[in-house]
C-alpha cells in the first residue's frame, strides 16, 4: 500500500479515537502526540517526508488500546505491531 494512502488511513483511524489533528509547518521539528487540556493532540509536521508523518501517527495509535476495535488494513496493523529495538 502506498504510504500516502497508509498515511491517510492512520489519520483517520487517530481523529475516530478522539485525537485532534494539527498538521502545521514546524520547519523540519518533527511531530508528536499528547494529551493537553483533557484532549489528545496529533501534531504533523509538514515539513517532513510522509513516511515520517507516518511514523509519528503510528507512534500515537500504538498508544490507545481501543485501536484494535477498529477496522484496519493489514498494511497499518502489521506496522502498529512492529516496534523499534531499543
Amino acid at each position: 500500500m502506498p504510504t500516502a494512502k497508509l498515511l491517510a488511513e492512520a489519520i483517520e483511524v487517530a481523529r475516530q479515537l478522539e485525537y485532534t489533528v494539527r498538521e502545521e509547518y514546524l520547519e523540519g521539528a518533527g511531530g508528536g502526540h499528547c494529551m493537553f487540556g483533557g484532549k489528545k493532540w496529533l501534531l504533523l509536521d509538514v515539513t517532513q517526508s510522509v513516511a515520517e508523518q507516518l511514523t509519528d501517527v503510528v507512534d500515537a495509535l500504538r498508544s490507545e488500546p481501543a485501536v484494535w476495535q477498529r477496522s484496519l488494513s493489514p498494511a497499518l496493523g502489521q506496522m502498529l505491531h512492529v516496534r523499534k529495538a531499543a
